[in-house]
């Protein structure tokens, strides 16, 4: 993956280059947070690993300004905090829009395994742009055609490729205009045959 790294200390920015190099990813360095945004917007990378106490810029206010742009490809953003960071900080990164967290100095193991979460959870948004833009619908069935031509429900085709179940409810303005006056007609029809007189036979 391209992979954006974002640390103004240039010892711990040397460091962390050769980690994800070492990983096997293609690394765009930055050393603080106004670098990075105008990396960003030249080369797009989906992933950044950002520390959070940086001059012009830090870490917490480049994520949120990664979260302000909307039709834009998602960026799995991990934010580089110093040992035994407090609960509230964590929360407050959290919310605005921080993905996960790495403990400086940085473990390998660690940040590989949340490279992978990235990697798994970018490749989920891929398919799910991909079905929000390239599905074939019938107009009057509304099933799906695949890649293979082969027409299937939705439900279906999204199970296959995402794993989510769907459930099946009645929205309002639907009951409203379907359910309610099929209800009044099969109300209408039980009425009838209620009303209707019984033919007697002749003795």
């Amino acid at each position: 993956m391209k992979v954006l790294a974002v640390e103004d200390d240039n010892v711990a920015r040397s460091i962390l280059r050769r980690s994800l190099e070492r990983l096997g990813h293609d690394v765009i360095e930055a050393h603080d947070g106004e670098e990075a945004w105008a990396a960003w917007l030249r080369e797009k990378p989906r992933v950044a690993v950002s520390d959070w106490q940086m001059p012009k810029l830090d870490g917490l206010r480049l994520c949120k300004r990664f979260r302000a742009q909307e039709g834009q490809d998602y960026v799995y953003f991990i934010l580089l905090t110093g040992t035994g960071g407090s609960s509230a900080n964590r929360r407050a990164a959290a919310e605005a829009g921080v993905d996960d967290f790495l403990t400086k100095p940085i473990d390998m193991s660690a940040l590989w395994m949340r490279l992978r979460v990235a990697e798994r959870i970018l490749k989920y948004t891929h398919q799910v742009h991909r079905l929000e833009e390239m599905m074939p619908m019938c107009s009057y069935c509304k099933k799906i055609r695949d890649d293979q031509n082969y027409w299937q429900q939705i439900e279906s085709y999204i199970n296959e490729r995402t794993g989510t179940e769907i459930s099946h409810s009645v929205c309002p303005e639907c009951y409203q205009r379907v359910v309610v006056p099929e209800l009044e007609r099969l109300r209408e029809k039980a009425h009838k045959v209620h009303r209707a007189p019984v033919a007697r036979r002749k003795p």
